[in-house]
């Protein structure tokens, strides 16, 4: 029988297709027997990832722990480091796996930290886009980046969820000096299950967090593109956002449509707001993999979304149908099709929910996840013993 293994996830913010590849891995980590921890942001999130993160608690043996950890670099990531430091301390893993810029860098950093005090645990790091987003020529770029580079000393793999983020941090970053692999998302077979609309559907649906990354502004203003030509098509905006972030686009969106009224809904279950719309919207100008676009795919949903990360990976062999991110011009006339011919989207939905299946699967991600963790640990096993050995040599 294999060892079972000890493997604490960490991440900053608990939202979005970050969290839910956590989730995910945790509850097949779990039902392969090993023992979890997450340590996470405790200013971040609204009630449903709390409601998630309590849902999760039973399974996560080694604990939750809640750490202030701010989105932007700043004094505040000396003492965060030092508390995370302290719960992995308490948590004794074999494996750290952090996700995102900050989750990646308190993971490795307090990883090795474990490894100084003689602690045998190995690092990963999965970027989820995070500081890939910057461009290599600003401040911020610069400095991220070289914090990447340093950080690879202490990382044992790269796990990558898409080609597309594996390039973009060989093009930023460099060649990494440690291994690197790539792992594609997956879904749970039950995502696979057909969405019932509700009998008032709207006509589109953006969903996700309320920030300029997603491109809520340039679906508004597709929105508004559309009423110009004598269109009213009903929209729906679901996701968690900042009090700030939610007044600026509601402001946004009343000030550029007349006739249209959005609503604007709180976070909710992705499945439970599919049924609330004919075609889902997804304007991101950056993404990595999203795990949104798959869950889409999965549940069969006329989707518009723009060529961007690692979503082409999902359109194969039909790229076309992408949107260039932050063009609303383009985005309306995408919207201004699925107006016009639902059911020409609805017979490409099930085509691709089909290629989805067979490429993306939850139960092989979480299976080569777990061989590259073991892998690691039998790399430091193996210099460990050689080190025994020539010192015993030695004496």
């Amino acid at each position: 029988m294999r060892k079972q293994l000890s493997i604490v996830h960490v991440a900053r913010s608990p939202v979005g297709g970050l969290f839910r590849h956590i989730i995910d891995l945790v509850t097949m980590q779990r039902a392969a027997g090993h023992a979890v921890g997450l340590i996470c942001d405790s200013t971040s999130g609204g009630d449903l990832e709390e409601e998630r993160i309590a849902a999760l608690a039973p399974q996560l043996s080694l604990g939750v722990a809640r750490v202030p950890m701010a989105r932007s670099i700043g004094p505040g990531d000396v003492s965060a480091l030092i508390r995370v430091a302290r719960h992995l301390a308490r948590m004794k893993p074999d494996v750290v796996h952090g996700h995102g810029a900050k989750g990646g860098v308190y993971g490795r950093l307090a990883g090795f930290a474990q490894r100084r005090r003689g602690g045998h645990v190995v690092a990963f790091y999965t970027p989820h886009g995070g500081s890939l987003h910057y461009e290599p020529g600003s401040l911020s770029g610069r400095i991220f980046f070289a914090v990447e580079r340093q950080l690879e000393r202490v990382t044992d793999c790269l796990v990558h969820v898409s080609a597309y983020e594996r390039d973009v941090y060989r093009e930023k970053v460099g060649i990494p000096r440690c291994p690197a692999q790539v792992v594609l998302n997956g879904l749970r077979a039950d995502e696979f299950e057909p969405v019932a609309l509700v009998p008032d559907a709207a006509d589109f649906l953006f969903i996700g967090e309320l920030r300029e990354l997603k491109g809520v502004d340039v679906f508004i203003e597709a929105l508004g593109i559309l009423e110009e030509e004598g269109r009213s098509p009903r929209a729906l905006i679901v996701g968690p956002s900042s009090a700030a972030d939610l007044n600026r686009y509601r402001d946004l969106a009343n000030a550029r449509l007349k006739s249209i009224r959005v609503a604007f809904m709180p976070p909710m279950p992705a499945r439970q707001a599919f049924a609330l719309a004919r075609t889902v919207v997804l304007p991101s100008r950056a993404e990595s993999l999203p795990y949104l676009v798959l869950e889409v795919a999965a549940a069969g949903i006329p989707l518009i979304a723009t060529r961007v990360g690692g979503i082409p990976e999902i359109f194969v062999g039909e790229a076309n149908r992408l949107v260039e991110p932050g063009q609303a011009v383009a985005l309306a006339g995408a919207m201004r099709s699925a107006l016009a011919a639902p059911e020409r989207l609805k017979t490409e939905a099930m085509l691709r929910r089909e290629r989805v299946r067979q490429k993306f699967s939850l139960e092989t991600a979480a299976s080569r996840i777990e061989e590259i963790y073991r892998e690691a640990l039998e790399a430091r096993y193996s210099v460990r013993r050689a080190g025994e050995v020539e010192a015993d040599a030695a004496r």
